[in-house]
């Protein structure tokens, strides 16, 4: 033990160690040696180190329990839609430095978990004479820019007045809705006026490819001169092939698990107004995307205008 009592006292600078240095050194070593001995050759008491260990663990959970309540209401402002990694990302940002794993253990501890996604009742009517664009992109979504490729879509909400009607158009690069309409019925007339707000807000140039599927809506002639009209390149998805549109369909899936309105008890009018709040005032600018480096799509979209600036000083 002689070669072991002076390890001991070499490593826990005892004579000049702070007792808490010291119950620091025995806690790190309590599977080396034993607790007692090492007390007796640092010369602090068995009493006083458990008692600093209960004192930390007190601590921890204080911390715990703080952390705890941040958590909750990140969670529940969410809409208890978050799990840890995006939870992670909105404690981060308002300065609370703690570990994912951290976080995650606390909302096992808590019961609090990401809802799951209901899956996705496809209504594309792809049974039609009208021209159909090739399938150009082949799966390939990701975009260097702004206004490189749009996707676009039409999904169907039940309200007590009847169906609603939600065309929208997503830009792949921002994970941005740029335009959307909503109507009672299920039309060109709705995808075109969707695609009209998109094209006013984003004004976008004449290399865009426009992608959707090949529903009635957007194979019509009308909706197709538009896009011509715009000089936008047009590419369609594969019949019957979910994952050829999955960027705006996911969207859609989302909106609809995401926003808790009721909306089979809603009015048409109602509805619209909580799609709305959704789209722009939280999707838009609140909702942490995992592809985007957990920010939202407009501060993502702030970040990149700030690099553009920065390279061309």
């Amino acid at each position: 033990m002689t070669a072991r009592k002076g390890y001991i006292k070499k490593s826990g600078k005892h004579l000049c160690a702070t007792p808490s240095v010291k119950f620091q050194f025995i806690d790190e070593h309590r599977y080396l040696f034993p607790i007692v001995r090492m007390c007796h050759v640092l010369e602090v008491s068995e009493n006083g180190y458990s008692n600093w260990r209960k004192r930390g663990k007190c601590q921890r959970k204080r911390e715990d329990e703080r952390l705890a309540e941040r958590i909750e209401d990140a969670y529940h402002s969410h809409r208890g839609h978050y799990g840890s990694p995006r939870i992670h990302a909105d404690l981060k940002e308002d300065g609370i430095s703690c570990g994912r794993k951290r976080v995650a253990r606390i909302m096992r501890e808590k019961e609090l978990s990401a809802r799951k996604k209901k899956r996705k009742v496809r209504t594309t009517d792809s049974d039609h004479a009208l021209p159909i664009a090739p399938n150009l992109l082949q799966r390939d979504f990701a975009a260097s820019a702004p206004n490189k490729k749009w996707m676009s879509d039409i999904t169907s909400i039940e309200t007590r007045e009847g169906w609603l009607y939600l065309a929208g158009v997503i830009d792949a690069f921002l994970r941005k809705i740029v335009g959307w309409s909503m109507g009672e019925h299920h039309d060109a007339e709705l995808a075109k006026a969707a695609l009209h707000l998109a094209l006013s807000r984003r004004q976008p140039e004449a290399d865009l490819i426009h992608h959707s599927d090949r529903g009635s809506e957007y194979a019509s002639l009308a909706y197709q001169a538009l896009l011509c009209q715009h000089h936008i390149q047009i590419n369609m998805s594969k019949k019957g092939d979910y994952y050829d549109n999955a960027m705006i369909e996911s969207f859609c899936g989302t909106l609809k698990e995401e926003c808790d309105a009721p909306f089979p008890s809603l009015s048409r009018y109602e509805a619209k107004i909580a799609i709305f709040e959704y789209i722009e005032v939280y999707y838009n600018r609140k909702r942490r995307h995992s592809a985007l480096g957990y920010l939202s799509p407009v501060t993502f979209e702030k970040q990149e205008e700030a690099k553009k600036l920065t390279l061309d000083k």
